[in-house]
């Protein structure tokens, strides 16, 4: 990678929900489409929370901080509708799910900076005093998630958070913001073959319509990682040039490129996704160059 993809950066576009109690594990097991019944204490997890469509209302990346309480980081835009919701379906479970940003200090963590050695993503592991969650890499740099006590900071050179934004969209792995909330299910975002989909669990909200999206063929869309030379946002429709009435896609993340230009994450249909000519915004805007996946899908293996 020729960007300094190295070092520490504040990421105060995340939030964390606090569930705490005896069945905390359980309420979680039962909402998230990941296995939260399951979760060992070197373990994290990404999950993806839906509504009874399967389509996402939030995205996590939790872990347990002690044997009563899980941590769920998500993006703090979508925090208290998500909070709100969830806790709609606490009734007796012996669970309380509260707002913890303020008593959790967040950084991504990358090159240099990460532990060594890098582990497997979702591998969970104490460094400068909080927890920290090995993620999937950017370009083959390792990149990890710390989480620790509020007004504590893990050790490493200082990085511009824009600098992990890109990284976060390099990862290929989105992170559900506001603008596309209720656009995707999960594995529109590919979130089935990056950990983040457990088939073998129960029951949860939508879990019909993820399981059947999964078995039965019928995945039309996935995500991909692109560039382009303008600028792209969340929510921004991306079109196909032989059909500029119909959107193909939707950018789901983006950032500014260092080298220049704008990378993003974007949901397209597989069709479009192959016939190319891709384009933001609308059938003549901005070029979309796909780049190659960084993991290989679940159908592929």
């Amino acid at each position: 990678m020729s960007h300094p993809f190295h070092g520490v950066a504040p990421l105060p576009h995340l939030g964390v929900i606090r569930a705490q109690g005896e069945e905390a594990a359980k309420f979680l097991h039962g909402q998230l489409t990941q296995d939260f019944a399951l979760l060992g204490p070197h373990e994290a997890r990404l999950a993806a929370f839906c509504n009874a469509k399967g389509r996402m209302l939030a995205s996590f990346v939790a872990f347990q901080r002690s044997p009563d309480e899980i941590l769920l980081v998500c993006s703090r835009d979508l925090l208290p509708g998500a909070l709100k919701r969830l806790s709609m379906f606490v009734l007796r479970s012996k669970a309380k799910l509260s707002d913890a940003s303020a008593d959790v200090a967040l950084y991504g963590l990358a090159g240099d900076a990460v532990p060594s050695p890098a582990s497997a993503p979702w591998t969970l592991g104490q460094h400068s005093g909080g927890h920290v969650v090995h993620l999937y890499p950017a370009d083959g740099s390792p990149r990890a998630l710390w989480a620790g006590p509020a007004g504590t900071v893990p050790e490493g050179a200082a990085m511009d958070p824009a600098l992990w934004q890109w990284g976060e969209v390099r990862s290929g792995i989105a992170t559900l913001t506001t603008p596309v909330v209720e656009a995707f299910v999960p594995q529109m975002l590919n979130y089935e073959s990056v950990g983040g989909v457990n088939f073998k669990k129960g029951c949860y909200p939508g879990q019909e319509v993820v399981a059947r999206s999964q078995f039965r063929g019928t995945l039309k869309r996935r995500a991909f990682v692109a560039h382009a030379d303008a600028e792209l946002a969340t929510g921004q429709e991306v079109f196909q040039a032989a059909d500029p009435e119909q959107p193909a896609g939707v950018v789901a993340e983006a950032a500014r490129a260092p080298g220049g230009g704008w990378d993003a994450i974007v949901s397209l249909q597989l069709t479009a996704a192959e016939a190319g000519d891709l384009h933001a915004g609308t059938a003549g805007g901005p070029a979309l160059k796909l780049l190659p996946l960084p993991y290989p899908l679940l159908a592929d293996i």
